[in-house]
């Protein structure tokens, strides 16, 4: 596997190694939504399991693990055991520790580390009563524990001088802010914008760069330059991630009760997600599987779910574009949004403040538009055009998409500052 040709490498032997330990490690994702459901409160003991069951055969999952095939189940089983173990006060520095482990294992969970930190801070090293009553033994515990984690997975890199290589790969700024595949976030519907610009700016005499036509806003994989818009740094960036996620970061400081803690690490995920550099669309899931626990507490947080749902789970298409693999993620994906849906729809209670009215038809209307969008990205084009203009799909699904995790995401907040 690791000879040059390891890209033609496809015995059927490393497929079956590869599958098996793929749905073998999924069990600690089954583990721990098993605790998420025994640990609710008995009123919502319905809601709690059929939101775990979402996640269990959620088509992101599908796409992504078994058939594109990583270990995001595993990964996201972690992640759901350690939000269930902060559900308990004496269980906290668990999972903060759990955390840390995650986060070393894969580093893209930095995006929801902030929750976790101000979380951390807010309800173990600091008293319920005053943010001046600092509990020194919690502090020492936590700093003990995260030191061990963190030397256990650095350790050896530090040992042979290779952390540089290592902050090279995990932060990679010079691939571009764009994937070659647009993920449905700010950027993509940035890039779209570009691209129309480019098409009017000799008629609205707008300056043009005309070396940047042919950049990675078509898709290409490379450094970001965009014609007409101004191009966007990583600084920048990391500036509006922070900036988007800074108001639930202060709510949370002031309640750090466990739905408001999952609250915010859905907002971090949604900012990191929209605003953040080189982001790949499998990272949507930082943001729909969080909010799945969240999703059926009332008829609003299921009215800003249903968007992200659609928007999340169709932007992932473009991974599987082979034609045995067409049937597979389209009729999957909307079996699971029908049952699901239908599902979400009968149990969920109904919400005790008013819901807002533009918010649930924007909702109807984005899934109604979807429908046609992919029926046509899918086989119309094709169909019609043939291998001409193979980036227009890709453009629409993810400008189509980055509509409704937007709108998610303005629901969301809506919901979460108005609660």
């Amino acid at each position: 596997m690791l000879h040059l040709k390891h890209l033609g490498y496809n015995s059927w032997e490393t497929i079956y190694y590869q599958r098996a330990t793929v749905i073998v490690s999924e069990l600690v994702l089954l583990y721990a939504l098993y605790l998420f459901v025994k640990s609710s409160p008995t009123t919502s003991k319905i809601q709690s399991h059929a939101a775990a069951t979402s996640i269990l055969l959620s088509p992101g999952l599908l796409i992504i693990d078994h058939i594109h095939f990583q270990y995001n189940g595993f990964l996201y089983g972690i992640l759901i055991l350690s939000v269930v173990l902060a559900r308990s006060k004496s269980r906290i520095l668990a999972s903060g520790i759990l955390f840390a482990a995650l986060l070393c294992l894969k580093h893209i969970y930095l995006y929801l580390a902030p929750a976790y930190f101000v979380y951390l801070l807010r309800a173990y090293c600091l008293g319920p009563r005053s943010i001046y009553d600092i509990k020194f033994l919690n502090c020492v515990k936590l700093g003990l524990g995260l030191g061990v984690v963190f030397a256990l997975a650095f350790g050896p890199f530090v040992y042979y001088g290779q952390i540089p290589q290592v902050l090279s790969r995990l932060f990679p700024f010079s691939r571009g802010l764009c994937h070659a595949y647009w993920a449905p976030n700010v950027w993509a519907m940035y890039s779209f914008t570009d691209r129309i610009l480019i098409m009017v700016a000799p008629y609205l005499r707008l300056p043009l760069d005309t070396a940047a036509v042919t950049s990675v806003t078509r898709g290409l994989v490379g450094d970001t330059s965009f014609a007409v818009l101004p191009n966007i740094t990583p600084r920048a960036t990391f500036f509006l991630t922070l900036a988007a996620q800074i108001p639930a970061l202060i709510k949370l400081f002031l309640t750090p009760t466990w739905h408001t803690f999952v609250s915010t690490l859905t907002l971090c995920g949604y900012a990191s997600f929209l605003f953040g550099w080189h982001v790949h669309e499998k990272a949507i899931l930082l943001v729909i599987i969080p909010f799945s626990l969240l999703a059926l507490k009332d008829r609003r947080y299921l009215g800003a779910f249903r968007p992200l749902a659609v928007a999340g789970h169709v932007s992932l298409f473009p991974l599987l574009f082979t034609a045995m693999e067409f049937p597979v993620k389209v009729v999957y994906t909307i079996f699971w949004l029908v049952v699901m849906m239908l599902v979400f729809d009968r149990v969920v209670p109904a919400s005790e403040k008013p819901r807002v009215f533009l918010l649930d038809r924007f909702s109807l209307l984005y899934i109604a538009v979807a429908i046609p969008l992919i029926a046509y990205c899918s086989l119309v084009h094709q169909m019609v055009f043939g291998v001409k203009y193979e980036f227009l799909p890709l453009m629409f699904t993810s400008s189509y998409s980055a509509i409704g995790v937007v709108g998610s995401w303005v629901g969301f907040l809506v919901v979460f500052f108005t609660e």
